[in-house]
């Protein structure tokens, strides 16, 4: 029996992004959180005592900036050599022999895959073939993998590669490939990368995409990590995922509807981060808060949102020595009472209202108004001129739609903005 580590994505070096703008950061962990993931899984793969690690691209971020990304690898490389562990690299998008322009010798036992076409290595004390073929460009548009050898029948057959198999949304369409197409190979293992969400793809082979070992960013949320995967009589018996991250990112979306109260609310949020670095294990948690629902509190938190995520920040802040920080705060709740149901009234708020549904739908009242605003135009920043043009009949209607939800929110606020109850 023999164990080895699938790996993809370590981005050495790679800037985390989304913290270090805000005061009080944990700036160190940002920057230090790609190379102590990685030192995880070196620490990881000699406790385990694995046979081999396979890292299935991208283990750089792009060209260095100096030697000493390249100086770190060469280290924990030379670490897992003197265990007595091979390490098998095929480069990726990010870096591929176009991208990459410093090179350092790589230690006994380290094999990083041709480019040109894909390369078998054999290992003949474990009975295993390990099949692979790096990026030679960043965009690599073909399917590499139709180039790939069939398996051998009296090995275990490991196929590295770099791909996004049929498309992955938030990923580029590199190296494109099928299931069937893999599967047509006769492995029995297929080691992917690219994708930074850990996913199954197949057991029958094993197909399967690792994850990124550490979140860089809000996109790449909760635990990241590698595979462990374990081998007996020349079969595949378990495939495990185990966690390498340092730091974790986490997008908790609040429902506010059931906080009457600002005291609920807080209560809410501060119960909601509490949690989240429950889950963290002891890393440091990067939460962001989505304020969602509808809420009595709506008319409050719109009104001053500034107010508001400062009096977030303030209860993360509590939680700073538990290691949690606030990446941001966003607001997204709507009133109880909406523009559509007010409409239905016949009070002076609705007559209002249908005042403004009435320009929206005249559209001799729509032009007119248009050319009200136009010389306004000019005096209005770039942001908002990139998102509506004022100037015509659209951006009015645009506004008009605005001007009715604000009316709704501002004139039916009853919503509590104290903590004391209704």
């Amino acid at each position: 029996m023999f164990k080895f580590i699938h790996a993809a994505d370590i981005h050495l070096d790679s800037p985390l992004s989304g913290l270090e703008r805000y005061e009080g950061a944990p700036v160190d962990e940002i920057r230090s959180a790609t190379r102590r993931a990685f030192d995880n899984l070196i620490e990881f793969a000699i406790n385990e005592q694995v046979a081999f690690v396979l890292i299935a691209g991208d283990l750089y971020d792009g060209d260095w900036k100096d030697y000493n990304t390249g100086l770190y690898f060469v280290e924990r490389m030379a670490r897992l050599a003197n265990a007595g562990i091979r390490t098998y690299i095929i480069a990726g998008n990010h870096d591929a022999a176009s991208q990459i322009t410093k090179h350092l010798p790589l230690p006994d036992k380290v094999s990083l895959f041709d480019t040109r076409k894909p390369q078998t290595e054999v290992l003949d004390d474990l009975g295993v073939a390990i099949i692979g073929q790096g990026f030679a460009t960043r965009a690599v548009e073909a399917d590499i993998s139709l180039n790939y050898p069939q398996g051998d029948a009296q090995l275990l057959n490991i196929g590295l590669l770099h791909t996004c198999l049929d498309g992955k949304p938030g990923h580029a369409p590199y190296a494109p490939c099928s299931i069937d197409g893999l599967r047509s190979k006769g492995y029995q293992y297929w080691a992917l990368g690219h994708v930074h969400q850990r996913e199954v793809v197949s057991q029958e082979p094993w197909i399967v995409f690792p994850g990124n070992i550490q979140g860089r960013h809000i996109r790449e949320t909760g635990a990241k990590g590698c595979t462990l995967v374990s081998v007996e009589n020349g079969e595949i018996c378990a495939v495990e995922h185990r966690d390498l991250d340092v730091m974790r990112w986490s997008l908790c979306k609040l429902d506010i509807s059931g906080c009457g109260t600002t005291d609920q609310l807080y209560d809410l949020v501060r119960e909601t981060l509490e949690n989240e670095l429950t889950a963290a294990d002891g890393r440091v948690v990067a939460a962001r808060l989505v304020l969602q629902g509808a809420s009595r509190l709506h008319a409050a938190l719109q009104d001053n949102p500034e107010r508001w995520i400062q009096e977030f920040r303030a209860i993360a802040t509590g939680l700073q020595s538990a290691g949690l920080w606030l990446e941001k705060v966003s607001i997204d709740t709507r009133s109880l009472i909406s523009a559509e149901d007010q409409l239905a009234g016949d009070d002076a708020l609705s007559g209002l209202l249908q005042s403004i549904q009435r320009i929206e739908l005249d559209e001799d009242a729509l032009t007119e108004l248009a050319l009200e605003i136009a010389p306004l135009r000019s005096k209005l920043p770039a942001e908002i001129l990139s998102q509506d043009d004022p100037a015509n009949q659209q951006g009015v209607i645009n506004a008009l739609e605005d001007i009715k939800q604000l009316l709704a929110t501002r004139l039916l606020a009853t919503e509590p903005s104290g903590s004391s109850e209704q």
